[in-house]
């Protein structure tokens, strides 16, 4: 069984405590006996138990040609060793502990990057769980209970309330509503009459729909958006490749380097084969990639930590990269822009009387619009009075006896006494894109309620500062587009873009990409194709889990405001990156000419020790950069 990157770590770390402790005691000419004979052991049982991968993956690279990190990782650990044992035949200093840690600094950087791996497959396992196992199907006159893989293409299928529909489909018989907030993202369910389309793994509310299946397996709606994270998600190169290009020129060089050093000083200056040997292993040694390896890394896991407790999670690394070049943020509008629940937002008539009613009435309904009347009549000392006779009308609304009247709130179907100037102010707020309520008595309407999906708080101070900041600000939402265009019209967007099935809002970002780099912050299962699509995407963390493990950056207070500190730390976590690179790059460019001897006649001389502690000590000053990010202060 193939052993994991952690595991490796750990057996890695054991074996090498001993060696990295006698490293600490080589400056003060303190060594321990047997030492070269317990460092063979111990550096032979890492390089075959954690280092095999990397000596197989510099081997396929060589046979092609190339040259990679593990390229580095091979020659400057097998150098190392091989040179050790030579070393210990002539009773010279040996440095096995430079092969073991060299293994442990690459096999921490690894690791990390696996557990980033991990997180963005979580949002593939998530999407196939929302799949329904079971169906009813209706044959016969019978109703039949089958697994989702016995549904055939044309059967007819039963949704009862509370149930997961089976696949895609139409409706034949029945009429409901229909929750598809994990689909378009909008918060109110959406009536469903005959001829109307069904997507599998919505939620049917009120209803019973009879279904005709149209889509089955990887044709369905929901399996074409898994297919699409999958294939966006592996589309997008790591930020680590950075330093397996530079390895592409630094590996050969770093070996003329050796070579040329061995060459010069035995054949120019006729030293013996073993001091020049020394100097062409100091070469390589100084130039391994502990450093190269833990710049990216240890930058990645001081930074990310650092954002997490200001509640901010960076997940990707390739993010940092691209967040520095956004110039176009788009939002989804449910639950990001907005509040993603409908609230009371005008009541006209008695608003004691109206709520009274609607309060006493709803706490009976299980109707999504039940919560946003509660809501409202909490901010109001009103009475409580039992219910009798509580009935739920199609299509229309509900009613019940209060006092021993009748009290109804729906549309205007329910009301046969409907005043013009209710008709009036209803007609006025449904054009702001709201959706009202008659409430009434005995079937004459005493109040309209309106209510709507309202932008968050700070919706319209973040567009604007963004604004400020050079962006430019879209919303892209399935919404219709009335309601779409007057909230952005609320918080003052650049641009909107509406009614976009949930697989068309990857395409419309593909659109905007043209033109410039974008980010994308959303929060709903139909946010995950532009999430993945998108150069970055950030998901809000009141959102779905799909959207979460979708997301290169997650805000996890549910805050908009954070989407500025997320656009500062990633930015500050990229520089570093930068920094520790060229610090790395620098470092050999200071270190090889030293190691190869050029500052000898001078005294300046590594020894093969000294070589290994410069290589350990190069790896330390990037990680001392990196918690540097540590002492970042949020506006």
């Amino acid at each position: 069984m193939k052993m994991s990157v952690r595991k490796k770590v750990i057996i890695t770390l054991i074996l090498a405590l001993p060696l990295l402790f006698q490293m600490v005691l080589m400056p003060f000419h303190i060594m321990f006996q047997y030492y070269s004979e317990l460092a063979l052991i111990l550096t032979t049982l890492i390089l075959v138990l954690a280092a095999k991968d990397y000596y197989i993956s510099a081997w396929v690279a060589f046979k092609k040609g190339q040259a990679n990190m593990n390229t580095l990782v091979t020659i400057g650990t097998l150098v190392a060793y091989f040179y050790s044992i030579y070393a210990m035949t002539l009773g010279h200093e040996v440095y096995f502990e430079s092969a073991a840690v060299i293994i442990l600094f690459v096999l921490i950087g690894d690791s990390l990057e696996e557990g980033m791996r991990k997180r963005a497959n979580g949002a593939l396992k998530g999407l196939l769980k929302l799949q329904a196992k079971e169906a009813i199907l209706l044959k016969n006159g019978q109703e039949i209970e089958i697994p989702v893989e016995q549904i055939k293409i044309g059967d007819i299928l039963a949704a009862k309330p509370a149930m997961k529909f089976a696949c895609d489909g139409v409706v034949v018989k029945g009429s409901s509503h229909v929750d598809e907030s994990m689909i378009t993202g909008e918060s109110l369910p959406v009536k469903k009459i005959v001829g109307d389309n069904i997507v599998g793994a919505t939620i049917n509310y009120d209803g019973v729909i009879n279904y005709r299946v149209t889509k089955l397996g990887q044709d369905t709606l929901l399996n074409q958006i898994i297919e699409f994270v999958k294939k966006a998600q592996a589309s997008k190169a790591p930020i680590q490749r950075l330093t397996d290009k530079f390895s592409q020129f630094f590996v050969p060089i770093v070996l003329i380097i050796a070579i040329i050093t061995f060459e010069v000083w035995y054949v120019i200056f006729s030293a013996s084969v073993d001091r020049s040997l020394i100097f062409a292993v100091n070469v390589l040694v100084i130039a391994c990639p502990c450093a190269l390896g833990l710049a990216i890394p240890t930058a990645l896991m001081v930074g990310t930590n650092l954002s997490a407790k200001h509640g901010i999670l960076i997940k990707n690394g390739q993010a940092l990269e691209e967040i520095n070049q956004i110039s176009t943020i788009v939002f989804d509008k449910t639950g990001t822009i907005t509040k993603g629940e409908p609230v009371v937002t005008d009541i006209v008539g008695d608003v004691n009387r109206v709520l009274t009613l609607a309060k006493n009435l709803e706490q009976n309904s299980e109707h999504p619009l039940a919560k946003a009347f509660l809501n409202e009549a909490r901010k109001y000392k009103l009475p409580s009075y039992e219910v009798s006779n509580f009935q739920v009308h199609k299509g229309q609304g509900i009613s019940g006896i209060i006092n021993g009247q009748e009290i109804f709130i729906g549309n205007e179907k329910m009301a046969t006494d409907l005043s013009q100037k209710l008709l009036d102010a209803a007609k006025k707020l449904e054009n702001q894109a709201k959706t009202c309520a008659y409430v009434g008595i005995a079937g004459k309407a005493i109040g309209v309620v309106a209510m709507q999906d309202i932008p968050r708080d700070n919706a319209a101070f973040v567009i604007t500062e963004l604004r400020k900041m050079g962006k430019k600000t879209v919303i892209l939402t399935g919404d219709n587009q009335n309601v779409a265009r007057e909230i952005g019209k609320n918080v003052g967007v650049n641009q909107v873009i509406s009614e976009v099935l949930p697989n068309e809002k990857a395409k419309e970002v593909k659109k905007l990409q043209k033109e410039a780099k974008v980010a994308f912050v959303g929060d709903g299962i139909n946010d995950a194709p532009a999430l993945s699509t998108a150069d970055v995407g950030v998901a809000m963390g009141s959102g779905t889990d799909i959207a979460i493990e979708s997301g290169d950056i997650v805000l996890m207070q549910d805050n908009l405001k954070n989407l500025f500190n997320a656009l500062q730390i990633s930015k500050k976590i990229f520089n570093r990156i930068k920094i520790n690179l060229f610090w790395a790059f620098i470092y050999n460019v200071i270190g090889i000419p030293i190691a190869a001897g050029i500052f000898a006649k001078q005294g300046l001389v590594l020894s093969p020790e000294l070589a290994g502690l410069a290589m350990a000590f190069s790896s330390i000053s990037v990680v001392a950069s990196s918690l540097l990010l540590n002492r970042t202060k949020f506006n």
